[in-house]
């Protein structure tokens, strides 16, 4: 294992331990906050994150032509895959906060909008990481792997969990088939809280964009560490 693997394995071993820690009182407390929340949320919000999720899975599964690059970075090494991703996403990030201050700024029926906007901007950062890893995504079980990096970025500590537990040793077992409706539900949990002061007067602009932002971040760290520990999981096995 060289300098920069080294590295990785710290951060991995970081990015664990917050995955298995318990919820502190803080987090419970932000739940039951999120409960009560939850019901001043729009019915029309909550129906267009759930299409959203819906369509969503559709284009990972099934959809084509989700990749913006064509490079083959299968035989680099993983400190320059990672430079690759971080470079990638960065024109995402870009992106999604332009959009998020945009769409904010617009009210109720732009800050909807912006939903499925984001949602195809994470996919397609989503592919872009995996081609630039190595992995092939024309391969249905490179999509279902999609998924569950998915649900990892965005579900509650306690699901979060549960799907780790399946990404750890994704190329060793079988993998089990997504539960769609804990996915679409635990998605539109995560990001109820997280969207819903996008769709105020004034504040939407700015809302919207620090939302995106932390949104496209939360992907990036669990779509890297995903595959960095796919990767070095596959090295030690050899």
């Amino acid at each position: 294992m060289n300098l920069y693997e080294k590295h990785v394995e710290k951060e991995l071993n970081r990015w664990h331990d917050d995955i298995i820690k318990s919820a502190g009182l803080f987090e419970r407390t932000s739940k039951g906050i999120q409960k009560q929340t939850q019901k001043l949320v729009p019915k029309k919000m909550q129906n267009t994150i759930t299409a959203t999720v819906e369509k969503m899975v559709q284009t990972i599964l099934f959809g084509s032509d989700l990749l913006t690059i064509k490079e083959d970075a299968s035989g680099l090494s993983l400190a320059e895959q990672d430079f690759l991703v971080q470079e990638q996403f960065q024109i995402y990030m870009k992106t999604a906060v332009t959009q998020g201050i945009g769409f904010g700024a617009g009210g109720i029926l732009l800050g909807l909008a912006d939903l499925p906007v984001l949602m195809g901007i994470k996919i397609k950062f989503m592919f872009d990481g995996a081609k630039l890893y190595g992995y092939d995504t024309d391969q249905q079980s490179e999509r279902l792997f999609l998924l569950y990096v998915f649900q990892l970025a965005f579900s509650s500590r306690e699901h979060r969990l549960d799907v780790f537990r399946i990404l750890q040793d994704w190329d060793e077992r079988d993998h089990p088939p997504v539960d769609w409706e804990k996915f679409q539900m635990e998605y539109r949990d995560y990001l109820d809280i997280a969207k819903l002061l996008q769709l105020m007067p004034v504040v939407g602009s700015v809302a919207g964009g620090t939302a995106n932002y932390k949104l496209m971040n939360r992907l990036k760290e669990n779509v890297m560490n995903c595959y960095r520990m796919r990767i070095l999981c596959q090295k030690w096995n050899e």
